[in-house]
């Protein structure tokens, strides 16, 4: 029996899978395949490497750096969140908070990383033959999320957030072998993304990346179906969906300190189901 977790990211929001997977180290739950999109592949990478705390601290802590994100680093780095100086500066062997890259590569549970060719739009799904010591590209890469960031290259190739492409991969976790997955939200299971502020957000790219342009009109009618798809799942009794009654007023970019514990907090707590769902499916 193979089992997997999907972690959707959503920018700041993602402290609430942090603390989901902080109570999965704590009752030594483990999943087969972990797959992330955008800061969820952060979270399981801190997840894979059992640094429990690792990723409320880039949340709680970190984010309020103006090296992290602020209108200087868009100004000097076109990125408003400077990638380099959270997947580098602060994560290689040498930073302040090292990623324990050892331990996620002897980790035995598979890792996929999320991606979007911004010339293709088609979903590249890094694993932990792209990963190097203190080279953590691609959850740089990941975690690109259009007009607010550039794209960011690998091998000469842009990528963008993994989520313009598969905001919900829990049809690839399947296709993965899993016969039971684990799929974090950040956002209610019942939202209904709108696509408004994704088409606004196209214009920006447009010129550049039209092809990426177009995947973030689609955005918004993509998620849903694939949380729709993932409620289908859960049905047949093969899915769990955690996800937030409520996002504490945290959106992708809030920066709120008793906000974004509120929402660990209740990923934390809400991690609570999985170990019964788990036995169920074994």
């Amino acid at each position: 029996m193979k089992t997997g977790v999907v972690d959707v990211g959503g920018g700041l929001r993602g402290i609430y899978a942090a603390g989901v997977f902080d109570n999965c180290l704590d009752i030594g739950i483990q999943f087969d395949i972990c797959i992330g999109v955008s800061a969820g592949s952060a979270n399981i990478a801190s997840y894979l490497a059992g640094q429990k705390g690792r990723n409320y601290q880039f949340y709680s802590e970190y984010s309020f750096r103006k090296e992290y994100m602020s209108f200087r680093n868009l100004i000097l780095n076109k990125s408003y969140i400077d990638m380099d100086y959270l997947y580098g500066t602060l994560s290689n062997s040498t930073g302040e908070n090292p990623l324990d890259y050892t331990k996620i590569i002897r980790h035995p549970s598979e890792m996929l990383v999320v991606a979007s060719n911004a010339l293709t739009g088609k979903a590249t799904y890094f694993n932990k033959n792209d990963l190097k010591q203190d080279n953590y590209s691609i959850f740089k890469a990941s975690c690109s999320i259009p007009f607010i960031c550039r794209p960011y290259e690998i091998n000469g190739v842009p990528y963008y957030d993994g989520a313009l492409s598969d905001p919900v991969p829990v049809e690839k976790a399947f296709q993965c072998g899993c016969d039971n997955v684990v799929v974090i939200l950040t956002k209610p299971e019942d939202f209904i993304r709108d696509p408004k502020k994704d088409v606004k957000i196209a214009k920006w790219i447009q010129k550049k990346y039209p092809v990426s342009a177009e995947n973030l009109r689609q955005r918004a009618e993509r998620y849903n179906q694939e949380v729709a798809l993932a409620k289908q799942y859960r049905d047949e009794g093969r899915v769990l969906i955690i996800a937030p009654d409520d996002t504490c007023g945290v959106d992708t970019l809030t920066r709120d300190k008793k906000a974004l514990q509120r929402l660990y907090k209740k990923g934390y707590k809400d991690a609570q189901m999985i170990q019964e769902f788990l036995k169920q499916g074994r």
